[in-house]
């Protein structure tokens, strides 16, 4: 009988989606071509939220691109956010239970380049037929793209490919993705029917999203703020802000989808301040995280006033 492989993965993220499907190669190709794959989306939950480890229903089990769970039945994980661990005792497990298959690495800019190049190292596999992919995963995830126009206009597969991950309303989109980015060239992705779909009914409310960010924004002090969650999006392009304000250093939005209120907190890639702040670290007061230039912070559909106390918080003490 084939084993079976769990992977959990970031969902609604290209850079999770990405590494979901890079792993899933290097697995078939340089351990077990014979194994059978499930995917499993994660989404950031309220604070102090552990997953459930009945997902962990694999031969083997594996998380990429999110945080670490301490259960004896995760098998493989690999992640590179600062907020990697959702309590000491996790990053004391960690460190004390070191593996051959466990790994983290807050210095890399995306997870997908990371697990590629450890794939490469230790365990001798070819990322060279994923390079393109592996290459935007570092550059979407990185906000490294080379103006605030190839981040919003989306005119490459990629960042098609990045909206459609992000802002579809279809649960299984993302699963059924990862095998094709696994295997096919992203213009080829781009081009299946039911992407190339999706994303022309996605860009449309993109456009939407931007004339709503553009009417109701705050710039002052260097931060913009934003108030979407009674808007009907469930969610906006993150460089819209440093598009419609190019002398901006931060922004902090809130919005809502139905499973939960998100307070997102971003640094501008294009103009950085003197003394940047920790945004992981400021989320973290909170109950997020995430990285030192961006992070987020999760609260239940009920608590709407909590994160919008936060949110104003946060945008507060990046403009002094």
């Amino acid at each position: 009988m084939a084993k079976k492989l769990r992977v959990c993965f970031h969902d609604r993220c290209f850079d999770g989606t990405s590494s979901a499907a890079v792993f899933s190669r290097f697995y078939r190709e340089r351990v077990d071509p014979a194994a059978e794959f499930a995917y499993t989306g994660l989404t950031h939950q309220p604070a102090g939220t552990h997953l459930d480890e009945r997902i962990f229903d694999g031969d083997e089990n594996v998380i990429v691109d999110f945080k670490y769970s301490s259960s004896p039945r995760l098998t493989w994980w690999f992640d590179h956010h600062q907020s990697a661990f959702l309590t000491p005792e996790d990053a004391e497990h960690f460190r004390r239970h070191r593996s051959d298959t466990k790994f983290y690495d807050p210095t890399y800019k995306s997870c997908t380049k990371f697990l590629a190049d450890i794939a490469q190292k230790k365990f001798r596999f070819d990322p060279e037929p994923l390079a393109e992919l592996i290459g935007w995963a570092d550059i979407i995830d990185g906000a490294q793209y080379e103006s605030p126009e190839a981040a919003v206009r989306m005119n490459v597969p990629a960042t098609q490919i990045a909206l459609v991950i992000e802002a579809s309303s279809d649960d299984h989109m993302t699963t059924r993705l990862i095998p094709e980015l696994g295997s096919k060239p992203l213009a080829e992705v781009a081009a299946l029917p039911f992407v190339a779909g999706t994303f022309r009914e996605l860009y449309r409310r993109h456009e939407n999203s931007l004339d709503a960010v553009r009417r109701i924004a705050e710039a002052t002090n260097g931060v913009v703020f934003f108030d979407v969650a009674d808007f009907p999006l469930e969610g906006y392009n993150k460089f819209i802000p440093y598009f419609l304000f190019p002398d901006s250093y931060y922004s902090v939005s809130v919005s809502r989808t139905a499973q939960r209120i998100k307070v997102a907190v971003g640094t501008n890639p294009w103009k950085q301040p003197a003394h940047e702040k920790n945004l992981a670290s400021l989320c973290e007061r909170y109950g997020g995280g995430g990285h030192a230039r961006v992070a987020a912070i999760s609260f239940a559909p009920e608590h709407l006033d909590n994160a919008r106390r936060a949110a104003c918080e946060i945008a507060a003490e990046l403009r002094k």
